[in-house]
């Protein structure tokens, strides 16, 4: 038998790899096929209850839409150019940003501060769920609870009263200078269990070959913390950080059960200011406005911790 020729056997193989390039292909598409079929009723089920509304509601808010007049007038930016000229939405997006730092810095400093103080005590599982409570429990039920908490008749006054030895009976959610903490301190209730949670799951991923070896190098608590095992908890505070940030953007139950036409303006994030010109004022088209603005606000500080969360991954490995 002949031997085959240098420009045959290159010939061979070039066919066999496009027949081996080929059947790859063909089972590529198979596999694409058979992948699109299972997850076209998730695919629907996205695109009817969020791609859909959320293209619609962009849409609306180029238009006049007002409560059942229907899309009658595309009026370009106009109501874009309305939120800039209102009050109203300036002072709502200065309590909004309060909101977004109070909901990153109290609750993420408590909980990692819980985290640390009750990770391997005596009863911790107890001390965990009796923290992690409150956040079981629906907003609104919270609001109604620390309303009455904050009444002039309630809880806390009588607790100051017998403290201080003197009838106390202020208005914690009717005054400027008290609504807006006395709320935060509400949602810092709520939320620290589960951002306690989350960093205790941290901490517990976090190898023990590095905290022993600081540990006999004569490194002190607080330095291993410091230099050893915060640097390795960084991604779990990103995380925690995003869902803390975006708490705060998207705050509403509260604010509206708890401060919702009592010291007025200081109760006014842009969630609230949305649902009150859609739903109050029946303006549709000038709420959705809002709610863009809000989304894209979510949508570039959501990047931002993204990138934050994948260089502190690459400063742990």
């Amino acid at each position: 038998m002949a031997a085959l020729s240098q420009e045959d056997e290159t010939l061979l193989r070039r066919i066999g790899a496009e027949a081996v390039a080929a059947r790859e292909k063909k089972a590529r598409r198979r596999n694409f096929r058979s992948a699109f079929g299972f997850m076209a009723p998730a695919l629907l089920l996205v695109s009817g209850l969020l791609l859909y509304p959320v293209a619609f509601n962009i849409y609306l808010s180029f238009t006049d839409w007002r409560k059942f007049t229907g899309l009658d007038t595309f009026v370009g930016f106009r109501n874009y150019e309305r939120l800039f000229e209102t009050i109203y939405f300036t002072q709502a997006a200065f309590n909004t940003m309060i909101w977004v730092v109070a909901s990153l810095i109290f609750p993420v400093l408590l909980g990692l501060g819980l985290a640390i103080l009750l990770r391997g005590i005596r009863f911790e599982n107890t001390f965990k769920s009796l923290i992690f409570l409150p956040r079981v429990m629906a907003p609104t039920a919270v609001g109604v609870i620390w309303y009455y908490v904050y009444a002039p008749t309630g809880l806390l006054n009588y607790l100051l009263s017998l403290i201080t030895g003197r009838t106390v009976a202020i208005g914690w959610l009717y005054q400027d200078n008290t609504v807006t903490a006395s709320i935060i301190a509400t949602h810092v209730w709520q939320t620290v269990g589960i951002i306690m949670v989350l960093l205790l799951l941290g901490l517990a991923a976090i190898p023990r070959d590095p905290v022993e070896a600081a540990q006999m190098d004569g490194a002190k608590p607080w330095q291993t913390y410091v230099h050893v095992i915060l640097p390795m908890l960084m991604p779990t505070l990103v995380v925690v950080t995003i869902i803390s940030v975006l708490a705060g953007f998207t705050a509403f139950d509260l604010l509206w059960v708890m401060g919702a036409g009592y010291p007025g303006q200081r109760t006014l994030s842009l969630v609230v200011y949305m649902y009150f010109e859609a739903f109050q004022k029946g303006g549709w088209a000038f709420g959705g406005a809002v709610a863009v603005v809000i989304g894209i606000l979510v949508l570039l500080v959501t990047w931002f911790q993204a990138a934050l969360q994948a260089r502190a991954e690459k400063m742990v490995r």
